[in-house]
């Protein structure tokens, strides 16, 4: 009888399960959301009337705009999609892919003139999109690609190892990358055209790698990654060119989101300050340190990364954009390990600290056929090791090496866009104000053990102008020309 009745309540215990799940997707199924956006002319920032945005991947859904190039498109289910807006008189364009959810942000999509009086237009769609200046040397990265990369953990550094030319270190947790055999310094980074020395935390001074990315992923819009054919107005890449670009703040509510990973716990936030202020940021802490501990590792590492953008339109034509990141390593020794692997280490790994930030500002005005901007920014790195034989700091006599390095880059940068019909020209000049400074202490064992000093300081000026006509092909035989000039000069102390 116990038997029968075990079997019943099995058979029960099933079946509400069953109908549980079955409820749970039909109710998943039936969620939707509505998307709502504004399209806008890209030189006079007027609003565009009576244009049509489409889903990509949805047929059918889809929307027209007001006569303030108002839109909204409602249920949309949830996932990651492109939108497409097309209008009599204007190019066709496909957006960075957004995220569709409860806390989708308001969706701005910029549209350009066609230059070109046709009696007939044939679209034909295509998943890549593809740029005059880059049209075989650059990748876009979209964001279901940072979301659903094997093995990335939605790190861009590791999700480029695939891409054709791309190599690793062969150290498995660094995320130094070899683009067509050049060194990992010969790589530049950009986040919203501010320049960035480095987006990995714990990095190796020189290089361009770290076991963990600064950037936190949820406030990435798209990353362009060029391999070749840099654009001219990035000055100094040798390798490769890493282009994030980032969300706006929503500008009709506020979210906040809290998230708790295998390795740090995060704060992110999206929101407005009054009708003309967004505002992003993004704040993480690990808890590695704890985690190392417990399995019982020589080195306790621990890191902190903060980022932030505003931005602010002074008016229907100019707009002032700040942005600030930040990297704090530490990394301390775990002297109460035991055991002949983790003597071997103790033995020769240096404490670390490492601080390294980037803030920036970006003033963009629109003016008809011509786009200025000017970028001001500023980044900092400060690297100290620290060793004492048989990690004992009662004494100075125990000092073994004692380091401490430091990098600055102060850039000024000013361009201007204009749009002459079927020719654009890019023209722009940068100046640039870099310190190197190094004060080390290394003891080296020969007959007997000398105390190695090293100072040096060394600071660098440098200024370039850069030009870019292009026209789209086949109007032209050379569709894009780019010239680039860079002279510096440098003044050294040791």
């Amino acid at each position: 009888m116990r038997h029968l009745i075990s079997r019943y309540a099995l058979r029960v215990f099933f079946l509400a399960s069953l109908s549980l799940c079955l409820n749970l997707s039909m109710a998943a199924a039936s969620i939707a959301y509505t998307v709502s956006g504004k399209i806008i002319d890209k030189q006079s920032r007027q609003p565009i009337a009576y244009a049509n945005v489409f889903v990509k991947g949805l047929p059918g859904k889809g929307a027209s705009t007001d006569s303030v190039g108002i839109f909204r498109i409602e249920q949309v289910p949830p996932g990651i999609y492109r939108f497409e807006a097309s209008c009599i008189g204007y190019l066709s364009v496909v957006t960075p892919e957004y995220i569709v959810s409860a806390s989708t942000t308001f969706v701005e999509i910029e549209m350009e003139e066609d230059a070109n009086l046709l009696e007939a237009v044939v679209v034909t769609p295509s998943p890549f999109r593809k740029s005059i200046e880059s049209p075989v040397g650059m990748r876009i990265i979209g964001l279901q690609e940072i979301e659903k990369s094997p093995g990335a953990n939605r790190d861009v550094s590791r999700i480029v190892r695939s891409y054709p030319g791309v190599s690793f270190s062969p150290i498995g947790y660094r995320n130094d990358l070899i683009v067509r055999g050049g060194s990992p310094s010969e790589n530049r980074f950009y986040m919203d055209g501010i320049e960035i020395p480095n987006i990995n935390h714990f990095a190796t001074q020189g290089a361009s790698g770290g076991p963990v990315s600064i950037v936190n992923a949820d406030l990435i819009r798209e990353i362009t990654f060029y391999t070749g054919a840099f654009p001219a107005d990035r000055s100094g890449a040798l390798s490769s060119v890493l282009d994030f670009k980032l969300k706006d703040g929503n500008p009709d509510k506020q979210s906040f989101k809290a998230t708790l990973g295998a390795s740090e716990v995060s704060l992110s936030g999206s929101g407005h300050m009054g009708d003309r202020t967004t505002y992003l940021f993004s704040i993480r802490q690990s808890y590695l340190q704890m985690l190392f501990k417990v399995l019982g590792l020589p080195f306790l590492p621990n890191f902190i990364d903060g980022q932030f953008k505003i931005k602010t339109r002074l008016s229907d034509h100019d707009e002032l954009t700040f942005l600030g990141l930040t990297g704090i390593d530490k990394m301390k020794l775990n002297t109460d390990e035991k055991g002949e692997d983790a003597e071997y280490l103790l033995s020769y790994l240096p404490t670390i600290n490492q601080e390294t930030f980037t803030l920036g500002a970006s003033y963009k005005h629109y003016s008809g056929k011509h786009v200025q901007q000017l970028v001001l920014s500023h980044n900092y790195l400060n690297n100290r090791n620290l060793k004492y034989r048989n990690n004992d700091n009662s004494s100075e006599d125990n000092l073994t090496l004692r380091l401490r390095s430091t990098e600055q880059k102060t850039s000024l940068r000013f361009e201007n866009q204009t749009n002459l019909g079927l020719w654009n020209l890019k023209t722009g000049t940068e100046l640039t104000h870099s310190i190197y400074t190094n004060n080390s202490r290394q003891r080296i064992y020969t007959d007997a053990g000398n105390m190695s000093v090293y100072e040096t300081s060394l600071y660098i000026w440098g200024w370039g102008p850069s030009l870019h006509p292009t026209t789209p092909p086949p109007t032209n035989a050379f569709p894009c020309l780019q010239v680039s000039a860079w002279t510096a000069t440098t003044i050294a102390t040791t």
